[in-house]
C-alpha cells in the first residue's frame, strides 16, 4: 500500500512550463514563508505549493500546459490572488506582477476553523502527535497512543520506553518533568486516559534551555486546555471492555473575567486488566541443569484521579502572575495473582511444582505547587520569567507471597512460605528557575539559572509469618535515603547569519551533588561532578522548499531514585529485582541531519554514543539457589545510527496518510561478569495512520505500527505490532462528539525476548490485554472562544521523572 500512494504521491506531469513572482505587503516589503499556490484559473483547483522565501520569491516547475492564477495565504492577511494567465507552448516561462497583501481586518469571532491536523506532524525540530484529532486513540491511555509514535518502542515485559532504539527518554508533563522510574512512567502512562492530552511532543535534539537530561531526547505531553472573555468547558465520558471493564469521565472548565483567568481539570479512570507471563529458564549449576518453566498471571485494578487547576492574574499589560496545583492519586491492586513454576532436572523428570499465591497494593499521590511570574519589557519579545515550585510524593507499597511446594504428585515437599513487604516512601522536590528573553537585531539571546533540591526515604520492612506471628528478616529489610542537589545556568544566541542560515548555539553548567545512603546496608555513596552541556543547532534554507538542518548536543542521565535504592522486590521466591546504589550517570555525545522538503516531508539521520549506558534489565542468576534476577547496570559504551523518514500522502480528496519509517543500528561493547560483551543488530520500525472524510459529519481513521527484531541491553526481542480502527460522528450542532474504536481486534500485540550470555539462559512471553473496543461521548458547552491558559514550563520539569509514582 505504502509503494502504490507513493507512487501517486510523487507522479508529476512532464515539464512544461516554470512560474516565478514575488509576494509584497501593502507597503511594497517582501513578505517570506507566505503559503503560495497554484491554481486552476476556472475552478480554483490546488495544483501545487509552495512557500516564500526571505525575499518574497516564489516560483512553480514543470507546470502542464492550460490556465491558472496564484493564490498567496498567511495569518493576519486576506487571501489574495493575481489576475489569471496561460502556460502555452508559447509561454512557458511566466514572471507574474508582484502580488500585493494587505492585513486582515475581520474580527476573531468571525473566523472559522476547516482545517485538521494530521495524527503525526513532521516539525523542523520535532515530531507532534495531536491526540485529541485522532478517533482511535480516543478511550485509550497515553501508554498506548506513545506506542504508535514513529521510533518509539515499549519493552512490555520492563515497561521500559525506548526512541529510535535507545533508552533514557525523559517524559514531560505540561513542561514538568514526572520524576518517575521506567516502570513507574510507564505506568502512570498507562493510568493518564487519552481523552485528557492534547498532543505529545517528541524532541530529540533539545536546546540548551532544557535541562542535560535524557540522552535520547524529550516527550513532551500536553494535556488538553480550554480556548477573550467568558465561560466555556468539555465534558467527556467513555466506557471500554476487553476481558474486563473500563471507564473513564474528564471535566475541563477555563474562566476569564477582567483582569483573572481561572482555568482546572478534573478525570477520573477505572481499569480493570490483566497480564500473563511466560519464563522458560535453563540453570546450569556443578554439572548438572535445572529446567525451570514459570507461568504468572496476574489480574489488576486501578482507579485514578488527575487533576489540575490554577490562576494567572493580569497585573498590568507587561506583568502576570500565576498560581498552580496539580496532583493525582493513583490506586492499584492486584488481589489474587498466580506464579505457577516446574522445576525439572536434566533428565526432564519433575523434582518441585511451586505455586506462589500474590497480592500486591499500591498507592501513589502526588501534589505539586508552582508560584510563577512573567515581565513583559516591550511587547517584542524581551521577557523575564520565574517559577518556584513544591512537589510531594506519598507511596505505600504492599506485597504479600503465600507459596506451596509440592511434587508431580501433588505431595509437599516443602513447608509453605508466607511473606509480605510493606514500604512506605516519601519524595520532596523544590526547586525555582528564572529564564530571561532578549531580542536582537539579528538575532535571540536567552539566559537561566536552575536550583533543585529533592530528598527521598524508602523504609522496606520484609517479614516471614513462623509459628502464626510476623517476625521481621533483617536480611532483606532496607531503609534507603537519598538526597540530590543540581545547580545550574544557561547561555544560548540564536539568530541568521545570513539570508537563508540560521544558527543557535548555547552552553549549559550543571554541578550534580548527591547522596545515597542504605541505612540498613550501611552502604553511602556520594558524588559530586560538574559537566558543561553544549548544543549548536545550523538551519539552512537552500530554496523555497528544501531546509537542511544540522544540531549537535551532549546530555546526561542520571539514574532514577528507585533503581538506586539496593532493596529487593519479588515475584516468587525464585525471581526477584534489585536496585543499584553504585549507579553511576550515562553521558552522550550526538548530532543529526534533517532534511525538510515543502514543510512536509522530513529525512533525518543521527549518530550517537554513549559512555556507561544505563540498562535497566540486566539479567543476574544464583545458581545453587536456580534463582534468577534483573538489576540495573552501566555497560561501557552504545553506538547508535538512526535513519528516519517522515512523508504524508494525500490519495485524494477524502483520503489523506501519513506515513513514518526509522531503521537503526545499535552497538553495544562492555565487559560483564568475566567476559566481553559484543551486540550490534539493525532494526526499523513503521507507522501508518490513513484518515477518511466520510461526509454528513463522519469521519474514520485506520492505523497501524510495527517494529521489528532487535536487542536491547542482553535481550534480544521479536517483532511485535497491530492496528487499530475508528469512526466519529458530529452531534449536537457540532458541539458533540461520538467516537467506536477498536484498539488491536486479532490481539497480534504481544512481547517475546531471551536473554543469553554465560551461564545466563532464559526467555520471556508476556501478553495483556490490549485488545479493547471503547466508546467515547465528548460534549463542548459555554463561549469557545475563551483564550487558553498560558503554558507553564515548571522549575521542576527535570526532578519529576525519576521520583516513583507507578504501579509495579
Amino acid at each position: 500500500m505504502i509503494c502504490l500512494t507513493l507512487s501517486v504521491a510523487f507522479a508529476q506531469s512532464p515539464v512544461k512550463g516554470k512560474i516565478s513572482g514575488k509576494v509584497n505587503d501593502a507597503a511594497g516589503k517582501s513578505l517570506e514563508f507566505v503559503t503560495m499556490m497554484l491554481v486552476k484559473a476556472k475552478d480554483s483547483t490546488l495544483v501545487k505549493g509552495a512557500i516564500s522565501d526571505v525575499n518574497g520569491a516564489y516560483e512553480f516547475e514543470g507546470i502542464a500546459a492550460g490556465q491558472y492564477r496564484v493564490a498567496a495565504q498567511q495569518m493576519g492577511f486576506r487571501r489574495s490572488f493575481t489576475d489569471a494567465f496561460e502556460v502555452d507552448a508559447e509561454h512557458t516561462t511566466i514572471q507574474v506582477p508582484a502580488l500585493q497583501m494587505s492585513e486582515e481586518s475581520k474580527s476573531l469571532t468571525e473566523v472559522k476553523v476547516v482545517a485538521k491536523k494530521p495524527f503525526i506532524e513532521q516539525q523542523i525540530d520535532r515530531t507532534v502527535m495531536n491526540v485529541e484529532n485522532s478517533i482511535v486513540s480516543s478511550g485509550s491511555n497515553a501508554l498506548e497512543v506513545l506506542e504508535k509514535a514513529p521510533g518509539v518502542t515499549i519493552d512490555r515485559q520492563s515497561d521500559q520506553l525506548q526512541l529510535k532504539g535507545k533508552s533514557g527518554v525523559i517524559v514531560m508533563i505540561d513542561g514538568k518533568q514526572t520524576y518517575l522510574s521506567s516502570q513507574e512512567v510507564a505506568n502512570l502512562l498507562k493510568n493518564t486516559p487519552s481523552d485528557n492530552i492534547e498532543k505529545i511532543e517528541i524532541i530529540t535534539n533539545p536546546s540548551s534551555k532544557y535541562d542535560a537530561a535524557g540522552n535520547v531526547g524529550i516527550i513532551n505531553i500536553r494535556m488538553k486546555k480550554n480556548q477573550n472573555f467568558g465561560t466555556n468547558g468539555t465534558l467527556t465520558a467513555g466506557v471500554g471492555y476487553g476481558r474486563f471493564e473500563k471507564y473513564n469521565s474528564a471535566l475541563n472548565l477555563n474562566h476569564r473575567e477582567g483582569k483573572i483567568n481561572a482555568f482546572g481539570n478534573y478525570s477520573y479512570f477505572h481499569n480493570r486488566r490483566f497480564q500473563e507471563n511466560e519464563i522458560n529458564r535453563v540453570i546450569p549449576y556443578n554439572g548438572t541443569v535445572t529446567y525451570f518453566d514459570q507461568k504468572s498471571y496476574r489480574p489488576n485494578n486501578f482507579d485514578g484521579h488527575n487533576f489540575r487547576g490554577g490562576i494567572d492574574y493580569f497585573i498590568s499589560k507587561k506583568s502576570t502572575v500565576g498560581v498552580l496545583a496539580t496532583g493525582f492519586i493513583n490506586d492499584w491492586q492486584q488481589p489474587n495473582g498466580i506464579n505457577h513454576s516446574v522445576m525439572r532436572n536434566a533428565d526432564r523428570e519433575i523434582t518441585m511444582m511451586p505455586t506462589t499465591n500474590v497480592t500486591v497494593k499500591n498507592k501513589w499521590t502526588n501534589l505539586t505547587g508552582n508560584l510563577n511570574y512573567k515581565y513583559d519589557f516591550n511587547g517584542k519579545g524581551r521577557e523575564l520569567t520565574a517559577d518556584m515550585d513544591y512537589s510531594r510524593f506519598n507511596g505505600d507499597s504492599y506485597n504479600n507471597l503465600v507459596t506451596r511446594y509440592v511434587d508431580a504428585n501433588n505431595q509437599t515437599v516443602k513447608p509453605t512460605e508466607n511473606v509480605r513487604n510493606d514500604m512506605p516512601s516519601a519524595i520532596d522536590i523544590w526547586a525555582f528557575k528564572a529564564d530571561y528573553v532578549h531580542p536582537t537585531k539579528t538575532g535571540k539571546f536567552e539566559a537561566g539559572v536552575k536550583s533543585s533540591y529533592v530528598q527521598s526515604d524508602n523504609d522496606l520492612v520484609y517479614q516471614n509469618l513462623i509459628d502464626s506471628r510476623w517476625i521481621v528478616d533483617a536480611t532483606k529489610s532496607n531503609r534507603f535515603k537519598y538526597t540530590e542537589n543540581v545547580n545550574a545556568a544557561y547561555a544560548s544566541f540564536g539568530g541568521k547569519l545570513s539570508k537563508k542560515t540560521s544558527i543557535q548555539a548555547g552552553l549549559r553548567l550543571e554541578q550534580t551533588l548527591s547522596r545515597g545512603n542504605s541505612v540498613t546496608l550501611n552502604k553511602i555513596v556520594d558524588r559530586n561532578y560538574l559537566n558543561l552541556f553544549p548544543t549548536l543547532f545550523v538551519s539552512r534554507q537552500i530554496d523555497t522548499n528544501n531546509v537542511l538542518n544540522l544540531s549537535y548536543s551532549r546530555r546526561i542521565d542520571r539514574p532514577n531514585y528507585q533503581n538506586l535504592n539496593p532493596f529487593v522486590f519479588y515475584l516468587d521466591p525464585y525471581t526477584y529485582q534489585q536496585g543499584n546504589p553504585y549507579l553511576k550517570p550515562q553521558f552522550t555525545n550526538s548530532i543529526q541531519l534533517t532534511h525538510v522538503y515543502k514543510g512536509a516531508f522530513s529525512t533525518s539521520l543521527s549518530y550517537s554514543r554513549t559512555n556507561d549506558v544505563i540498562v535497566n534489565e540486566v539479567p543476574g542468576q544464583i545458581a545453587e539457589k536456580n534463582i534468577t534476577y534483573v538489576t540495573s547496570d552501566n555497560l561501557a559504551t552504545q553506538d547508535n545510527v538512526s535513519l528516519t523518514l517522515s512523508f504524508p500522502v494525500r490519495v485524494s480528496k477524502w483520503w489523506n496518510m501519513q506515513n513514518n519509517v526509522t531503521g537503526y543500528y545499535n552497538k553495544f561493547q562492555s565487559p560483564y561478569l568475566g567476559a566481553q560483551y559484543n551486540v550490534d543488530f539493525v532494526a526499523f520500525n513503521l507507522y501508518s495512520s490513513h484518515n477518511f472524510v466520510l461526509g454528513k459529519g463522519i469521519s474514520a481513521e485506520l492505523s497501524g505500527w510495527y517494529n521489528s527484531a532487535g536487542v536491547f541491553g542482553f535481550y534480544r526481542y521479536q517483532p511485535q505490532g497491530a492496528f487499530s480502527i475508528g469512526v466519529q460522528k458530529s452531534v449536537l450542532d457540532k458541539k458533540g462528539t461520538l467516537k467506536l474504536n477498536i484498539n488491536d481486534p486479532f490481539w497480534l500485540n504481544q512481547f517475546k525476548g531471551r536473554a543469553n550470555y554465560q551461564d545466563i539462559n532464559f526467555a520471556v512471553n508476556a501478553r495483556w490485554e490490549s485488545r479493547i473496543v471503547r466508546a467515547t461521548f465528548t460534549y463542548r458547552f459555554g463561549n469557545q472562544n475563551v483564550k487558553a491558559a498560558r503554558q507553564r514550563s515548571t522549575s521542576t520539569e527535570a526532578e519529576r521523572n525519576r521520583a516513583g509514582g507507578g504501579n509495579n
